[in-house]
């Protein structure tokens, strides 16, 4: 067990380290080749913020643990808003001022809704799998396009610039890509087999681990992002993160295993995650849009947050 747990934690640290990486070669390769910031970053930063969801998913999925990867994606989204944004609103409450982001508010609670009703039946078919699929193409697309729009005083565009790394060798940004590519699915490949035994061994059920303790880990990344954000001024790219991340979550987690591994699901998935996820996305647009006109979220919403997510922590275990 003590080795199972090893590897558990190696094979996470080495997730989020080849992700960081992996993005970094990425942002750089498409700023040497002259896409804009802004394009960058509501695209290449927001999808690889997801890479470990994403990889972790489809590695779950083609090992026969479709409930894992359901779990990752519903539990990602609630540790993301619960813990992620809490702790960042703790630290320093969150001004919700950028245009971009009140665009991709509403998309946050359609895709929501999708998610929900594909999962109401207790199944994820192959067909609601390719949708899901097409749809995170279509919002990808859809994000490159609201880039090029963006208003010059956007306070999202100049905190994202900040972000790209510059002055880059491509030789050197390929080669992070490469390392990325390589020990991404490596290092998840590892980190779903060490949940598996350990889920075993304690009794649990794939889509509580998914849940918990893999969800967790893989909202790492968000974390640390959002605090650093925070921590510079940069409220609305801490924000920014989140939904981003949750965006895809829904549309590129949820859907491999509609497209590897569709069938039937553990019930809870549908009858308490799906709903837990989609009242905590409603608590966050109104707590970032609230009656009082502030549009932001202070400390007192951001331990209503927390406290949240710890009460569906103490639900899901007792």
């Amino acid at each position: 067990m003590v080795t199972q747990i090893a590897i558990f934690l190696v094979g996470l640290g080495v997730l989020s380290w080849s992700a960081d990486k992996f993005v970094y070669g990425a942002s750089a390769l498409a700023k040497n080749i002259g896409i804009s910031p802004m394009m960058i970053g509501l695209t290449i930063v927001a999808m690889g913020s997801s890479a470990p969801e994403i990889v972790v998913s489809a590695v779950a999925s083609m090992s026969g643990n479709p409930n894992t990867a359901v779990g990752n994606a519903l539990g990602s989204n609630i540790t993301n808003i619960g813990l992620v944004l809490g702790i960042t609103a703790l630290i320093k409450p969150l001004l919700v001022s950028s245009t971009t982001l009140k665009r991709e508010f509403p998309v946050l609670l359609a895709v929501n809704i999708i998610a929900v009703y594909f999962l109401y039946d207790g199944e994820l078919s192959s067909r609601e799998g390719i949708i899901l699929i097409l749809l995170f193409i279509f919002v990808l697309a859809g994000m490159a396009w609201i880039s090029l729009l963006v208003e010059k005083g956007d306070p999202l565009m100049s905190e994202t610039s900040d972000e790209i790394p510059s002055e880059v060798e491509t030789g050197k940004a390929v080669m992070w890509i490469g390392v990325g590519l390589v020990l991404l699915p490596l290092s998840a490949q590892y980190m779903v087999d060490s949940a598996v035994f350990i889920a075993r061994y304690f009794g649990i059920s794939d889509l509580i681990i998914g849940l918990t303790i893999i969800a967790l880990g893989t909202s790492l990344p968000e974390l640390a992002a959002s605090v650093a954000g925070v921590l510079k001024g940069e409220d609305d790219l801490a924000l920014g993160n989140v939904i981003g991340s949750n965006i895809f979550n829904l549309l590129a987690v949820l859907g491999m295993p509609g497209l590897i591994a569709p069938g039937i699901l553990d019930e809870q998935a549908a009858n308490r995650d799906a709903y837990v996820m989609l009242g905590m996305t409603l608590l966050l647009l109104t707590f970032s849009f609230n009656f009082r006109g502030t549009r932001q979220i202070n400390r007192i919403e951001a331990t209503l947050l927390v406290l949240s997510f710890l009460a569906y922590q103490y639900w899901l275990f007792a």
